[in-house]
């Protein structure tokens, strides 16, 4: 049993054994590793007890050490409780999660890395948000989660998943993409279409530099898994609607990880670029180092 290595193989594989996308891979994890499916989804079920608690202290507020965000889940899960939303229910409650359980990660609290902690409080968020909508039990969310981690090493071995090797696209757009395929795949879409939401995710997000400010994962950061949550719900419902990409997703993966390798070392992670190397910015960044939040070394701004 070959392990795949492209999205078209997954796909083709689920549909000659009349499958879905979670059920395959997971039969092919277990041969693979030699560990039964049981055990496999006995892992997720640990992994899915983090991010549940990671979004309850998001929720209930959390603070950086160093200052540069903190409070902004809250604040989310407040308006959206109590103010009618343009984003609807399902929208407003995925963003103020999303952003909510990434703050825990700037916070230095424990989160699941889905596939990086930049990027944890996307997939979390949209889980947490649909699971009662769509009346999704246990095993189906230990999927979601065998589904996500699917896609997730379809770009890492294709592309990135690392900010650093192919820029933010890489960590929030996989994180993205991730989402996307597994929450289409939870509302009874076909391996095709949840190919196709892989696909419109990531076009949605190609190109998105790395840019963190002082170098810390929190501004732009945390804010940018909000957003992306709020991406991977449309791409979903778009796939599920009968749109598809016209360019086949390997190709959209490949290109995703060729985009990463032309952008510049200024815009990887290492804050010598974009945001980071705004005004503000190198102000915040001078503050920072004064008071001895950050090392002096650690960005040069």
């Amino acid at each position: 049993m070959n392990l795949f290595t492209t999205m078209s193989a997954w796909i083709k594989d689920a549909n000659e054994h009349n499958r879905t996308l979670a059920e395959s891979m997971l039969a092919h994890e277990a041969w693979h590793t030699e560990v039964s499916e049981e055990q496999i989804l006995e892992r997720m079920a640990g992994q899915l007890k983090v991010m549940e608690h990671s979004c309850e202290q998001g929720l209930a507020g959390v603070t950086s050490r160093a200052g540069l965000s903190g409070m902004d889940g809250k604040r989310l899960e407040t308006y959206r409780t109590t103010k009618k939303t343009l984003m609807g229910p399902i929208i407003s409650k995925a963003v103020a999660y999303a952003v909510a359980i990434n703050e825990v990660n700037a916070a230095m609290g424990v989160i699941c890395a889905t596939p990086t902690a930049g990027s944890s409080g996307v997939m979390p968020a949209v889980l947490l948000t649909v699971r009662d909508e769509l009346e999704m039990d246990e095993e189906a969310q230990l999927k979601f989660l065998v589904t996500t981690g699917g896609v997730g090493m379809m770009l890492a071995n294709n592309a990135s998943i690392s900010g650093a090797g192919g820029g933010c696209q890489a960590e929030i757009g996989s994180a993205t993409a991730m989402t996307a395929c597994a929450l289409a795949e939870a509302m009874g879409g076909t391996p095709e279409q949840c190919g196709h939401a892989v696909a419109l995710a990531l076009k949605a997000l190609l190109g998105l530099t790395c840019d963190p400010v002082a170098g810390l994962v929190e501004v732009p950061c945390i804010k940018r898994n909000g957003t992306a949550a709020a991406t991977a719900i449309v791409c979903a419902e778009m796939a599920m609607a009968g749109v598809v990409s016209k360019i086949p997703v390997d190709e959209v993966i490949s290109a995703m990880g060729s985009i990463g390798r032309m952008m510049p070392v200024a815009l990887k992670e290492t804050a010598l670029g974009g945001l980071a190397q705004t005004d503000t910015a190198k102000q915040m960044t001078k503050e920072l180092k004064e008071t001895g939040k950050i090392s002096t070394g650690s960005v040069d701004a």
